[in-house]
């Protein structure tokens, strides 16, 4: 038996024949996997892995394709990527070179609008508390729309319904395909530039995802935020939210609402003030009639601290002690006078004058006027005095009598 002799290799003629086989046998092919060690380089270029739980396999994605993407590429996120199996030679590595890449599970767009909302979020674009109240009644208000389009006449009606005098500024602008974005744009600086418009509305009607799309851009959420005047987002159907929602000040389900809340009934705005007048005249009432039941005590008690009322009380008081002592004194003296008349009637009763009406005399020695109380206290033929109820008498002792 013959011997034949092996061919024999080198790297790069295995290499490339390997190359050339991956080429012709896997030519668009579609490959399912999650990115990792992804690197967007300063080229454009984009590097990465894809890997599932039983292997990895290296992709590149070239400038030229990847310009179109609608979302951004990252680590942990599962795709479909379509493109040509090849063998980087220099390293001896197969890879995939990628023509287009979609997410697994969700659309493109839905995706790259999830990865902006969450980026615009985190920067505080979102803030309420950056967000300013609408004015009650504009005088001037910019549109940022399309200016054939139902959203505008719808926006127009409304507010010559409510108040016909109100001066609306329309800025035309496409509102969907390539260039709708940076229209909008420049629509909002436009009219911010002027300074004499009150709010903003950018509006359009509904539409597919794609069609909205223009109101998802970067450059547009960050032109309302930039804005100085409050703006209200009216883009779509109720159901429909865009990053232009988030970041404007007001966001109105549709451009018809949007109208209805920059410019408020007049007849209702007649009945709130109708309202607050009726509330103030029933405030200034009820003050009024505080301040009048206070006046009334401030007077009360100004009279009650007046030197005057003080005066004038001090003489009631002293007019009624002067009544009151006057009676006391009259009852007092009515008191004495009839102690004085039993005291008398008790004196009178006493008295030797009294006991002499009744026939009794008094009789006295002479010369000295000493009272005889015994008939030895004389000799006969002394002199005596005795006293009489009426007069007295002189007599000289002729006997004595025991």
């Amino acid at each position: 038996m013959e011997l034949r002799t092996p061919r024999i290799y080198s790297v790069s003629e295995l290499t490339a024949e390997l190359k050339a086989l991956l080429e012709n046998t896997f030519t668009g092919v579609w490959v399912e996997g999650e990115i990792s060690n992804f690197k967007h380089h300063t080229s454009g270029h984009m590097y990465f892995t894809l890997k599932d739980e039983r292997g990895q396999l290296r992709a590149v994605m070239f400038r030229g394709s990847n310009r179109g993407l609608q979302f951004r590429p990252e680590d942990g996120l599962a795709v479909i990527v379509f493109g040509n199996v090849t063998i980087y030679e220099p390293r001896g590595e197969y890879q995939v070179y990628v023509e287009c890449m979609e997410p697994k599970g969700l659309g493109a767009l839905q995706l790259a609008f999830e990865q902006l909302k969450t980026r615009l979020e985190a920067e505080g674009l979102f803030d309420p508390a950056r967000k300013r109240p609408i004015p009650l009644l504009p005088k001037k208000i910019g549109v940022v729309t399309s200016p054939s389009g139902a959203a505008i006449r719808d926006i127009l009606q409304i507010i010559h319904r409510r108040f016909a005098n109100v001066q609306v500024l329309i800025f035309p602008v496409r509102v969907q395909g390539e260039g709708a974005a940076a229209e909008i744009v420049e629509g909002v600086e436009f009219l911010n530039k002027r300074g004499d418009l009150d709010v903003l509305i950018v509006a359009r009607g509904g539409g597919s995802i794609e069609d909205l799309w223009a109101f998802n851009e970067e450059v547009v959420a960050r032109a309302i935020y930039a804005s100085q005047t409050p703006v209200i987002s009216a883009v779509g159907h109720e159901t429909d939210f865009t990053i232009a929602d988030f970041v404007a000040d007001v966001r109105a389900p549709t451009p018809s609402a949007a109208a209805e809340l920059v410019i408020s009934r007049k007849a209702e705005l007649s009945q709130r003030v109708d309202d607050l007048f009726s509330r103030l005249v029933s405030h200034m009432r009820y003050r009024a009639e505080r301040s009048g039941e206070r006046l009334r005590s401030l007077e009360r008690h100004l009279r009650l601290l007046s030197p005057l009322e003080r005066v004038k009380g001090q003489r009631e008081r002293l007019r009624d002690g002067a009544l009151a002592l006057q009676s006391s004194m009259s009852h007092r003296l009515a008191l004495w006078r009839g102690e004085l008349r039993t005291a008398a009637a008790r004196l009178d009763s006493l008295s030797p004058l009294a006991i002499l009406a009744r026939g009794y005399s008094v009789c006295r020695r002479l010369p000295d006027l000493s009272i005889l109380t015994r008939a030895a206290s004389v000799a006969e033929g002394e002199r005596v005095e005795v006293l009489l109820h009426q007069g007295g008498l002189i007599c000289r002792v002729e006997e004595q009598r025991q």
